[in-house]
């Protein structure tokens, strides 16, 4: 949420109204922000002016600067109404024209006037500051919209936008008088300024830079970077230039809509905004901003159903009104449905359920009627969620660090750097953006093994463990889908020495954790546990592999699917059918699935642990051994 400082003492004079800080919180509250922080106490020691550091929601963009604020909490208290905006006709419309070579770097550009404007000290400053908290909200650090304003009396239109190789473009950037440099040069100057270097890389390697020039080819601007010192605005500037070039036109509109509603009110006629006519190449035009409300309807029964209230039409349009809308009951069903208007400085309102929820916020929140669901519920973790944590906790507590690496990878890192065939039962991305994120990994190590790359130069040893999901392609278990989740447990050991027993002992800890004993594999006796048997697999050194076999209690010796659905009849007699189908698809994608690619003999074979091999190493550019284990954790359950 942003967070807008204000002068505590102007403010409360906008708000015609002296607040203490419990009885200022509580307007917040009622209004849907939040009031931070008050500075009274601190600024009575260091003496600065007290200000009120209050958080507004991220998709209220016109409340981020003092006028916005206090302006929405006039109309909610009903001392003003929302103020209307509106186009003044001049005799001569300023033009701006957009040339076709700015398609290919910021292809949309929208301007407007401010006429009259009084500037004081310290609107000046949050004219400043609310352009760039839209940089760096709404514009997303000014990758998709960028702003500049100019002093009117400094330059002379028509206005031209174009797109012009760096070194063609010569002027003094602002805030250094004099100091003439081509595009070239000025990024070479910028790249030392700690503020702007950090939006140089939007058009820095694009052959041609977008540039603003007025009727005498004075550079007014180079978006999104800087400005011109020509046209530099001061306290003394009285009629203002607004122009705005962007990647995506309708949050350059809303942009435009909100700096020149917020600030038209300092004008010589508060609230009247000079348009400016934008011509493109292909012949377009339109006259910005375009200021009107947008139209739209909320019915009374869907704003009643949501809130719990019986409100009737007149009411909820009242409450609307607070909340800065133009509202009234519709002539063609004025009990049923309400015509709303929503200023154009709000769009955050996309849909009825926005409007519902303005209804509420005005009503009060505190105020509605208290309701419970017809049927009460118990949260509860899912089974396998459960015993993850369990593990997880078991991990950590044994001194090992738990990695959370993305769960897509390229299909090198997935098969070749593991020294695996290609089984196509990776899940393969239709149109990845990288050749990092290929397909959807089918095994944790993968994730683990480049975490350790990038810690490798961290102390020794480093060990790393992750519980967490694999997926496969598998029109069996899942034919809607025709994919499954599996939830693997992995961990690998590095260091100078390979230490096997280390990454061994783990896993005994963790299988005494979960209540498997270890057996052997001759042991007919036991009816349930783990043990190990020597193998051969590509991804580990030669001799130094082995599997992991799980032993269920009971468990069935037949491979096919009649053992099982006899299992789930039992249960679903006793625990109902809705449990037992979650039962059912969990034997089919765990236990029976596991004793299909078994031997026959009711052993599971759930994983693999070992030394990796060295070409496993080199793929990862790792210079020292690592042991590693991967098992799947679903047939526990």
């Amino acid at each position: 949420m942003p967070t807008v400082s204000v002068d505590k003492e102007r403010f409360y004079e906008a708000l015609g109204k002296k607040y203490t800080t419990e009885e200022f919180d509580e307007l917040c509250f009622q209004f849907g922000i939040e009031l931070d922080e008050d500075t009274t106490e601190e600024a009575s020691k260091t003496g600065e002016r007290p200000a009120l550091k209050i958080d507004i929601p991220a998709n209220r963009y016109d409340m981020l600067c003092p006028e916005g604020i206090s302006r929405a909490l006039l109309v909610f208290l009903g001392k003003i109404k929302q103020p209307q905006l509106k186009l003044t006709q001049p005799a001569q419309m300023v033009e701006l024209h957009a040339a076709e070579s700015v398609k290919q770097i910021r292809p949309f550009v929208t301007a407007a006037i401010l006429r009259g404007v009084k500037f004081t000290p310290e609107n000046y400053a949050t004219f400043i500051d609310l352009q760039d908290k839209l940089h760096q909200n709404l514009a997303r650090r000014r990758t998709l919209v960028s702003m500049g304003t100019h002093d009117l009396s400094t330059i002379q239109g028509p206005f031209s936008y174009e797109a012009l190789p760096p070194k063609d473009i010569v002027f003094a950037p602002l805030n250094r008088p004099g100091q003439e440099m081509d595009g070239n040069k000025l990024m070479e100057e910028l790249d030392k300024d700690r503020q702007l270097r950090h939006y140089l890389h939007i058009i820095r390697d694009s052959p041609v830079y977008p540039v603003i020039f007025d009727k005498n080819r004075t550079v007014c601007s180079l978006p999104p970077i800087i400005n011109g010192e020509h046209s530099k605005i001061t306290l003394n500037t009285k009629d203002v230039l607004i122009e705005m070039t962007a990647t995506d036109e309708t949050r350059n509109e809303t942009a435009l809509n909100i700096l020149v509603a917020t600030f038209s009110q300092y004008c010589s006629e508060p609230f009247t905004i000079e348009p400016v006519k934008v011509t493109y190449a292909d012949g377009r035009s339109s006259v910005q901003p375009s200021l009107a409300a947008r139209k739209t309807t909320a019915r009374v029964s869907y704003i009643n159903s949501c809130t719990g209230l019986k409100l009737e039409a007149k009411e909820v349009a009242t409450l609307l009104q607070r909340m800065g809308h133009e509202a009234s009951p519709s002539k063609e069903k004025p009990e049923e449905v309400i015509d709303v208007e929503v200023p154009c400085t709000r769009p955050d309102v996309l849909h009825e359920c926005d409007l519902m929820e303005d209804v509420a916020v005005a009503y009060g929140f505190d105020n509605l009627p208290r309701r419970f669901p017809k049927t009460n519920t118990v949260g509860a973790p899912l089974p396998i969620n459960k015993l993850s944590d369990l593990v997880r906790k078991e991990c950590a507590y044994a001194g090992w660090t738990e990695v959370l690496p993305l769960i897509l990878c390229s299909r090198d890192e997935n098969y070749a750097s593991l020294r695996r065939k290609d089984d196509g039962l990776a899940i393969t991305l239709e149109n990845p953006k990288t050749a990092e994120f290929q397909v959807v990994r089918t095994s944790l190590l993968p994730g683990i093994l480049k975490t350790v790359r990038e810690n490798r130069k961290h102390a020794l040893p480093l060990r790393t463990f992750e519980v967490s999901d694999v997926a496969f392609k598998d029109e069996k278990t899942d034919p809607d889908r025709c994919a499954r989740n599996e939830r693997h447990v992995s961990a690998a050991y590095f260091d100078k020495s390979a230490n096997f027993e280390i990454v061994h002992g783990l896993l005994d800890q963790i299988m005494r954790s979960l209540g498997i004993p270890r057996i052997k594999k001759d042991d007919k006796d036991k009816s349930k546990g783990y043990y190990l048997t020597a193998c051969e697999d590509p991804t580990f050194f030669p001799g130094r592999a082995a599997a992991i076999h799980y032993r269920p209690a009971n468990s069935p010796t037949k491979t096919d699917k009649t053992t099982v659905s006899e299992t789930i009849s039992t249960v679903a007699d006793s625990m109902g059918k809705a449990l037992a189908d979650i039962l059912g698809a969990q034997s089919e994608s765990a236990i029976t699935r596991r004793l299909k690619e078994g031997s026959g003999n009711g052993d599971l074979e759930i994983g693999r642990i070992g030394v990796l091999h060295p070409e496993v190493l080199a793929a990862y550019e790792l210079n020292y051994p690592i042991s590693a284990m991967e098992f799947d954790l679903e047939v526990f359950l």
